[in-house]
């Protein structure tokens, strides 16, 4: 008869959790401030008070260090954003706009929050192809949740899922654009993050709401 395994004691989990969230706060860390170059192995466990042995273990070499630092990064990104723009919450606003408005604002204030780590990984996935890989899980998931959250609103477009697909790559593209770029890239008139989320929320409530063409 085999013997089922011995679980581990409930004070070494929470020391191994513990472990965990140190490495990937180093990992932050060292990504916003000097981006995949100062992402080393040694480097982390330096900034964790950890052994380099042990970061082997847990992730093999520095690309499953990165990429599991991308994960949970981007995880934690969502449920940022989900605890704002979850369908209940919204679906308790009676006036479509203002529902709008919230979903939009969440996107903007949770990338805002955590611009220069998004900068990381959004410039790396364009020459990284597991990062991009990872972004693009991510995005689209997002443009899902976005979708569902706003499924109940009245948009007055022939295909509602396509223009919702749509007021979400908008937001996004836009988001991550000025993030990438910064706000004189196109224009030399300043853009100050509060002023792009406002016009982001009038810009998509008009597409959503409007009538079709723009008639």
């Amino acid at each position: 008869m085999t013997k089922s395994p011995t679980p581990r004691p409930a004070a070494l989990r929470e020391s191994s959790r513990r472990s965990q969230q140190d490495l990937m706060q180093a990992g932050y860390a060292l990504l916003e401030e000097g981006g995949e170059d100062a992402l080393t192995v040694a480097a982390v466990a330096e900034r964790a008070g950890m052994a380099v042995g042990s970061i082997y273990r847990r992730f093999g070499d520095k690309e499953g260090l990165l990429l599991a630092i991308q994960h949970a990064f981007t995880e934690n990104l969502q449920a940022e954003i989900g605890q704002r723009m979850s369908p209940e919450r919204l679906r308790l606003l009676r006036d479509p706009a203002v529902a709008i408005a919230e979903a939009v604002g969440a996107i903007a204030d949770v990338f805002q929050a955590h611009e220069s780590l998004l900068r990381v990984f959004l410039l790396l996935g364009t020459r990284h192809e597991a990062v991009r890989a990872e972004g693009t899980r991510v995005s689209v998931e997002g443009n899902h949740n976005f979708a569902e959250a706003l499924r109940h609103i009245p948009v007055a477009h022939p295909d509602p899922e396509a223009a919702l697909d749509f007021a979400f790559r908008l937001v996004y593209a836009t988001i991550a654009h000025r993030i990438t770029q910064g706000e004189f890239l196109e224009s030399d008139r300043p853009l100050p993050w509060g002023d792009l989320r406002s016009h982001l929320q009038t810009a998509v409530i008009s597409y959503l709401l409007g009538t079709p063409g723009g008639r």
